[in-house]
């Protein structure tokens, strides 16, 4: 019998939005707790995986940044092909306005930290931190609120955050991923070719797949690059085409398999390792660092000026369109929404500032994400509520007259 399909990232991420905000509030409580030098020590204590001649050596928090999170990108990475394809980034109408929205969305937050940063003598390398969208904590926001409101909106936010995903895998592919060893980058340059040419002319059952995505990462964590750029390009060569024998699409297969892990394990359990900021000895300077304050501003303002601006002038220069039945005010609240960025700027957070993970910049970093990310939620519920009764009335007067 054939799946049911769904768009998984509106079903799947906004459910589990309350998953990660526990594991989040969990890592805070735990770090500032009498099992705070076990929570770190944990996070910093080393396991090996050993495979024949393999050998790779990781640190717990490593592991989950470079390896759990490999299949969290791997999925984003199937979400964005089947958008392409088949979904809302299949009409060029419908992807103009977020796809211009996330560029702004990109541009204007570095730009808010570089001159906090600037003025306040912060470290420039924070800058990429600011820019990401957590699309699941963004969508389990708008969840809350978002009811009554056009699925335009919903849309919207969605495509949005894809395409700034995108960017940020761009970023950290082209920012953090130095010392490239080629001969294992050759060797995922193969595995990725040969997966693609045989998709294209025979089946290739599931454990085929699952050893070519491990030999992937194996190789790649040889090479020394990110494990997010080769999980997103693996994903782009996973056939969407349906098989002749059963109907079934490999791509939509894969989604539906992995989107429950990713979204009640993967991300959880990032969150719980990530999220754990101890609050001991924590001075007013220290909250109020350079860092923080770019990391926070640049979420919280920056996105909030980058989206909306950026969709209002690609509306007004014809280039684009304002979401079907949304209002401005709406789109604002949606606006606000981009700047919760959690999962990826704790991620982004971690590659530009390498270290351990109680380290003075790793806390500025998860202290400015957090504070960003909750003020941007807040205000842009009370915006989006705002914004929701405010047109439900507006029709009610309508109704009232016209009756």
């Amino acid at each position: 019998m054939a799946r049911r399909f769904t768009l998984d990232f509106l079903k799947t991420e906004t459910a589990s939005g309350a998953a990660l905000g526990l594991a989040a509030v969990a890592a805070l409580v735990v770090a500032n707790s009498p099992w705070a030098d076990g929570y770190f020590h944990w996070l910093k204590s080393y396991h090996v995986l050993q495979i024949g001649p393999l050998r790779i050596e990781e640190t717990v928090s490593n592991w989950i940044k470079e390896g759990l999170m490999a299949v969290f990108f791997l999925v984003v990475g199937l979400e964005i092909k089947y958008e392409i394809l088949k979904g809302e980034l299949s009409d060029p109408r419908k992807l103009a306005t977020p796809v211009v929205a996330a560029i702004g969305g990109m541009v204007a937050p570095a730009l808010v930290y570089l001159a906090v940063a600037g003025v306040l003598g912060g470290p420039h390398a924070g800058w990429p931190v600011p820019l990401a969208t957590d699309i699941a904590f963004a969508l389990a926001v708008f969840a809350l609120v978002g009811k009554n409101l056009p699925s335009s909106l919903r849309v919207f936010l969605l495509t949005l955050a894809i395409v700034d995903d995108l960017g940020a895998i761009a970023l950290i592919a082209a920012l953090f991923s130095s010392g490239v060893q080629l001969i294992p980058l050759l060797g995922v340059l193969v595995v990725l070719a040969t997966g693609a040419i045989w998709s294209g002319v025979r089946r290739i059952p599931a454990p085929y797949w699952v050893m070519g995505f491990f030999a992937v990462w194996c190789l790649t964590i040889e090479a020394g690059i990110s494990t997010s750029l080769t999980a997103v390009a693996f994903a782009l060569i996973v056939p969407i085409k349906p098989r002749l024998e059963d109907h079934q699409s490999p791509l939509k297969e894969a989604m539906h398999d992995l989107h429950p892990y990713v979204s009640w394990l993967v991300l959880p359990l990032f969150a719980f390792a990530k999220a754990g900021v101890s609050f001991a000895g924590l001075s007013l300077e220290q909250a109020a660092a350079p860092l923080v304050l770019g990391i926070a501003l640049g979420l919280f303002l920056g996105k909030q000026i980058g989206v909306f601006g950026a969709a209002w002038l690609a509306a007004k220069l014809k280039i684009g369109a304002r979401p079907t039945d949304a209002t401005w005010l709406q789109v604002y609240g949606v606006s606000l929404l981009c700047g919760v960025g959690f999962t990826m700027s704790l991620f982004i957070g971690a590659l530009a500032f390498p270290g351990a993970v109680d380290s003075p910049e790793q806390v500025e970093v998860k202290l400015g994400v957090l504070g960003g990310s909750l003020l941007s939620a807040l205000v842009g519920a009370l915006v989006l509520s705002a914004a929701n009764f405010t047109s439900r009335k507006v029709l009610a007067e309508i109704d009232g007259d016209t009756a």
